[in-house]
C-alpha cells in the first residue's frame, strides 16, 4: 500500500513535468544549442515544483510503470512539443524574411552560426531572431505562453484527451503563415530589388562597356541596406500581426481562448 502511494506520488510530478520539459524542449527561447540541456531540464523541473498547486488531480490511478503510464508520458510529451513548436513560427517568420532580403540584395555572404539549428545562416536573419527574441521578452510573450501552459492542465487534464482534432489541424496548416509572414514582410525588398536589377539589365544593354557585375554589386548592396532600414519601420505592426495569430491558435490548440489569457 506504502509502495502504491509512493508511485502515485511520483506520478503527479512525473507526468507534468513531462509536459513542461516537452514544451521547454521545443520553445524558440530555449531550444538553441547555446543553452545547455542541464539548464533547460532543471528549469522544467522549477517551473513544475512551481505549478503543482494549479495542475488538477490526475483521473484515475494511472499506474507510472506500466504501458498506461507510458502512453500518459508520450501524450504529456507530444502536447508540450506541440506547444512549444507553436513558439517556433513566431522566430521563423522574421528569420525567413531576413534571409530573403540578404538574399536579394547581396547581403547574404556575411554569414554566422545560428545558435538555434547550428548552420550557417545570414547576418541579416540572425539580426531579426535576436531583434524578435528581445522584442518577444519586451512584451512578456515568454509569460503569456508559459501561462498559456499552466491552462493547458485545466483544459487537457493529465489522463484525459488528447489534443483537439481542430487544433492540431489549424497547427499544421499554420506553417503557411510563417512563409506568407516571412515573404510579405521581405516584398519591399523583393520589388525594390527586382526594379534595381531590370534598370541594370536596361543600363546594360544601352551601354556594353560598363561592367555590370562590379557596379551592379555595389548598387544592390547599399540599396538593400537602405530598404532594410526602412522596412524595421513596420518591424512592429508585423511583430503584433504575427504574435497575435500564433497566439490564437496556440489557445485553440489547448482547447481555450484567449481572452482569459491576456
Amino acid at each position: 500500500m506504502l509502495e502504491v502511494i509512493q508511485l502515485n506520488a511520483i506520478a503527479a510530478v512525473v507526468f507534468p513535468f513531462c509536459r513542461v520539459a516537452g514544451f521547454c524542449s521545443n520553445m524558440f527561447l530555449f531550444a538553441g544549442r547555446s543553452l545547455p540541456m542541464r539548464a533547460r531540464l532543471l528549469f522544467a523541473m522549477a517551473f513544475t515544483v512551481c505549478i503543482l498547486p494549479d495542475v488538477p488531480a490526475i483521473k484515475g490511478a494511472i499506474n507510472l510503470i506500466s504501458i498506461d503510464g507510458m502512453l500518459v508520458v508520450i501524450k504529456e510529451t507530444l502536447i508540450g512539443v506541440a506547444l512549444g513548436y507553436m513558439t517556433q513560427f513566431l522566430a521563423q517568420v522574421f528569420t525567413i524574411a531576413g534571409q530573403v532580403v540578404a538574399m536579394q540584395t547581396g547581403l547574404g555572404f556575411a554569414s554566422l552560426v545560428d545558435p538555434v539549428s547550428g548552420n550557417n545562416t545570414p547576418v541579416v536573419g540572425q539580426f531579426f531572431t535576436v531583434l524578435t527574441t528581445l522584442v518577444f521578452l519586451a512584451v512578456n510573450g515568454h509569460l503569456l505562453f508559459f501561462k498559456l501552459l499552466t491552462i493547458s492542465f485545466v483544459t487537457l487534464p493529465i489522463g484525459g484527451s488528447f489534443l483537439p482534432l481542430d487544433g492540431m489541424r489549424e497547427m499544421v496548416w499554420f506553417g503557411s503563415y510563417m512563409f506568407l509572414g516571412g515573404l510579405t514582410m521581405a516584398l519591399s525588398a523583393l520589388c525594390t530589388m527586382l526594379i534595381i536589377n531590370f534598370t541594370l539589365g536596361v543600363m546594360t544593354r544601352a551601354a556594353p562597356q560598363l561592367n555590370v557585375f562590379s557596379l551592379g554589386f555595389a548598387v544592390t548592396m547599399v540599396t538593400g541596406l537602405a530598404v532594410l532600414a526602412m522596412s524595421l519601420n513596420a518591424y512592429m505592426s508585423n511583430f503584433s500581426n504575427s504574435f497575435n495569430e500564433i497566439l490564437e491558435r496556440s489557445c485553440t490548440l489547448v482547447g481555450t481562448s484567449c481572452e482569459g489569457i491576456f
